[in-house]
């Protein structure tokens, strides 16, 4: 029997994508709650895209990728990822929703999976991956979109902003704080 100091590496390599996830929702997560309902739909210009709008393709492309991850293509055929591109939100709750469903099915997919799944093949837009190659493009994506959330919601918030990591000038007095180090 395998001791927690004896697992299998693609059990380490999953409990931690499963960790990168979670800590990039709450990236993302403590940026959107910053936002008034009206700062999650502004746009900085007419050619970027809301908190909201991000919000609703990260949630639409995890939809996509992450239901039936083993058995069916990532790009499902019921997909508009045209229609993610835009607001048709009733509200800030519909938002919310739609986001939070998204992540589930992610987290419950990857939940599911066996160390002997790091072994398969799945499909994308009908290019053949393995499933770290699959997770590893996920994260990407992912991580790229909530980087722009983030960044969207730190200028829309402006003075108001409270910083997500260390604040500037702050490294020192962390470190020591920490590990004891400064």
């Amino acid at each position: 029997m395998n001791t927690d100091n004896e697992k299998n590496p693609s059990s380490l390599w999953l409990e931690e994508v499963s960790s990168v996830w979670r800590r990039n929702k709450e990236f993302a997560d403590e940026a959107i709650a910053q936002l008034s309902d009206e700062q999650i739909r502004r746009s900085l210009t007419a050619e970027t895209n809301s908190v909201a709008i991000v919000m609703k393709h990260v949630a639409g492309n995890l939809r996509s990728r992450w239901i039936g991850f083993l058995t069916s293509d990532g790009e499902k055929s019921d997909r508009n990822r045209d229609s993610e591109f835009v607001d048709d939100y009733p509200d800030r709750d519909s938002i919310l929703s739609d986001w939070e469903d998204g992540w589930r099915m992610l987290f419950e997919e990857l939940a599911a999976l066996a160390p002997e799944d790091c072994q398969r093949l799945v499909e994308i837009r009908g290019a053949k991956l393995t499933v770290p190659e699959a997770i590893l493009r996920s994260i990407c994506h992912c991580s790229y979109h909530i980087g722009q959330i983030v960044q969207t919601a730190r200028i829309v918030a402006g003075d108001d902003w409270r910083t997500l990591t260390i604040p500037r000038g702050e490294s020192e007095a962390y470190n020591r704080e920490r590990w004891g180090r400064g």
